[in-house]
């Protein structure tokens, strides 16, 4: 097993070599950079030269765009990032290292409460869909979870938002606090219900964006697997079906989900880029959408390798769940 994980790791390092070469290409090549972007205004009034934002470029080390300049650029960042240093980011003006810090843990915690809710929603929802299937239920279900899926993440958000902040007033539009209010000092409980107030829409959009799809996974799989022939089997020796469905159907229909673990880490850390701007919530998704826009090299480069390597750590921790679940599984 242990070979195994060995031969993993070193392919993994090979695969986020190639990533990082192939985003840092296409970073380079963006039709504007960081300093097109800020002297643009002034380029046009005439209170800054070509030259002058040449210089610039070259101070930001943005000056040479051919492949030889890239690769030279591209080798100076490595080396610093071999030794933890992910850069500088022009936009926020701080190590991105200290900005992924600052701004991930509220991604972190909106993405992995509406995780949560998904599995504890859209599990429960497939089964009983599978269980009683082509019924009056299994049809209402599949049509929402369809409608669920189909929705466009910034649209779901402005519906959200006009029926229960504009009109309704219940909760609150955007932002992470309340600008109006203003709290004393040691009122710690008293901000965090204010901001988990703020945090109900969020939520509540990505929830119900991926709860459609966890409903379908689960029902297409739970369907496949109560077709087979030693659930029949368990059928025919009396078995109750509730023993049916969750000791021996679900219990396999968890091998396909595992899958889905693979996409959980960089899912929980990346930040939901539409939503968090929508709802104005200062986020890692948000500000890496703010960075792309600017084209914040440096910034770009930690955030995209960041989700890099939680995507590899999230392979190998389904390759280790499937052992888990299936003990017929061994990693050889």
């Amino acid at each position: 097993m242990w070979k195994y994980f060995l031969r993993r790791i070193a392919l993994s390092l090979l695969i986020l070599l190639g990533v990082s070469a192939l985003i840092y290409l296409l970073s380079m090549l963006m039709p504007a950079d960081y300093i097109d972007n800020q002297t643009y205004a002034a380029l046009q009034s005439g209170a800054m030269t070509k030259e002058d934002v040449q210089r610039l470029k070259e101070l930001y080390g943005l000056a040479d765009k051919s492949f030889k300049g890239i690769v030279k650029s591209y080798l100076s960042w490595l080396k610093s990032t071999m030794s933890g240093d992910l850069g500088f980011s022009f936009l926020y003006g701080k190590p991105v290292t200290k900005v992924l810090s600052e701004y991930i843990w509220i991604s972190f915690l909106i993405a992995f409460i509406s995780y949560i809710l998904q599995i504890i929603i859209g599990i429960p929802m497939g089964i009983k869909a599978s269980v009683n299937q082509y019924s009056a239920y299994d049809y209402i279900v599949s049509v929402f979870a369809m409608m669920g899926t189909a929705l466009p993440s910034f649209f779901l958000s402005a519906l959200l938002m006009n029926v229960f902040a504009i009109k309704l007033g219940i909760l609150p539009l955007q932002g992470l606090t309340t600008a109006t209010k203003l709290f004393p000092p040691d009122a710690h409980f008293q901000i965090l219900l204010d901001k988990a107030w703020h945090l109900v829409l969020p939520i509540s959009v990505l929830t119900l964006l991926g709860v459609g799809g966890t409903m379908k996974f689960t029902r297409t799989n739970m369907l496949e697997v109560l077709n087979s022939d030693y659930i029949r089997t368990a059928r025919a020796k009396g078995l109750s079906e509730h023993e049916v469905t969750y000791k021996h159907a679900f219990r396999n229909t968890m091998i396909p989900l595992v899958t889905s673990l693979s996409g959980m880490l960089p899912g929980l850390f990346g930040g939901a880029m539409i939503t968090e701007t929508v709802f104005a919530i200062p986020g890692i998704g948000y500000m890496a959408l703010r960075a792309t826009q600017q084209g914040d090299i440096p910034f770009i480069m930690g955030y995209n390798m960041f989700l890099s390597i939680l995507t590899v750590l999230g392979m190998l921790i389904s390759d280790i769940m499937y052992m888990v679940v299936d003990p017929r599984v061994k990693l050889s």
